[in-house]
């Protein structure tokens, strides 16, 4: 079909959600208003934070794009944009809705220095892994993996779960517990764990600092403000052990991000503070994660981890983390 003449690009506005909505339901299926509540709520308090661009011809909206600034999940050190939500009417579809909308978000990452756009599908999104590639993304250096809880075995099976064999005391990014201990009490004995609140802002900063080296203030401060404020429900953890925070998980539990349709939990940053490291800290907030998801009826856990990261990898896949039928994918800017 031919490409749409005079197609008007503007930014996405609360009086959009509406039409945000019913498109949606009409790709999908099914209705995700209150993830799009969300999105557009949390764009519009921390626009800093958030590309949203809606497509429009003629007065009819056409499609729309949201995309969130990446700036320090697992370490990461340069500014990324990761987009979550691309669609377009089927009417409109292959007329370059869809390319105009990636390009305004590649116009608008560009003025802010960013120059990556992150993503990931479903392998049997066929038109989505099509778009993508003639988009120009690569595969990215990053696994994406997931658990089903009900498969999990520091859910299901606690005591069946065995500690490390690796031997590397300090290792910033080792959360397992030491070769020898009992996993299950550690589990249960290594910190008193309880959701993520504000005024813990400062304890993540300083293990996040001892973690990287470097002072990430502002990436933290908009984390927990995410954790807080912009998931479905609060799921976000700390660990407290000799009456100071050992460590914290960041997660976020949501219907309607990268074409998802059954809710699903994404972990985007954990970390213990290197004197606690080897001591069933991070096994001990996977595990109370696991068992709050489980009362929420939510039943697959997900996160993204680099090729470059093996003792995070290790980490997880010791979790019982496995590889997703996700793939994650890049786009170099120039």
């Amino acid at each position: 079909m031919d490409a749409l003449h005079k197609l008007k690009l503007r930014r996405l506005a609360a009086a959009d959600l509406d039409a945000v909505v019913a498109l949606d339901a009409e790709l999908a299926g099914r209705t995700r208003r209150a993830y799009f509540e969300r999105r557009l709520a949390a764009a519009l308090r921390q626009p800093e934070l958030h590309l949203q661009f809606a497509a429009e011809h003629e007065g009819a909206f056409l499609g729309h794009a949201l995309a969130r600034v990446l700036e320090g999940e697992f370490g990461r050190t340069q500014p990324g944009l990761r987009l979550e939500v691309i669609s377009v009417a089927p009417a409109a579809q292959s007329r370059g809705v869809g390319s105009a909308l990636h390009r305004a978000l590649e116009d608008e990452a560009g003025k802010r220095g960013i120059t990556e756009l992150r993503t990931t599908v479903s392998w049997r999104d066929h038109a989505m892994l099509r778009f993508l590639d003639s988009a120009g993304y690569a595969l990215s250096a990053s696994l994406v993996l997931d658990c089903a809880l009900r498969d999990n075995p520091l859910l299901a099976r606690p005591e069946a779960v065995g500690a490390s064999e690796r031997q590397s005391p300090g290792d910033a990014n080792d959360w397992s517990a030491p070769a020898g201990d009992n996993f299950a009490q550690l589990a249960r004995d290594a910190a008193d764990v309880r959701l993520l609140a504000a005024k813990d802002l400062e304890d993540v900063v300083r293990i996040d600092r001892q973690i990287t080296g470097r002072e990430r203030r502002a990436f933290m401060q908009h984390a927990l403000d995410e954790a807080l404020r912009e998931s479905g429900v609060r799921i976000s953890l700390a660990a407290r052990a000799e009456r100071v925070m050992t460590g914290y998980l960041m997660a976020r539990a949501d219907l309607g991000d990268f074409g998802r349709t059954e809710p699903v939990a994404v972990i985007d940053t954990l970390g213990v503070a290197p004197e606690f490291a080897h001591r069933g800290i991070g096994h001990a907030l996977l595990q109370q994660l696991f068992l709050n998801l489980d009362a929420l009826r939510i039943e697959r856990v997900e996160t993204i981890v680099s090729t470059r990261s093996p003792d995070l990898l290790g980490f997880f896949y010791g979790a019982g983390f496995a590889h997703a039928q996700r793939l994650a994918f890049v786009k170099r800017l120039p």
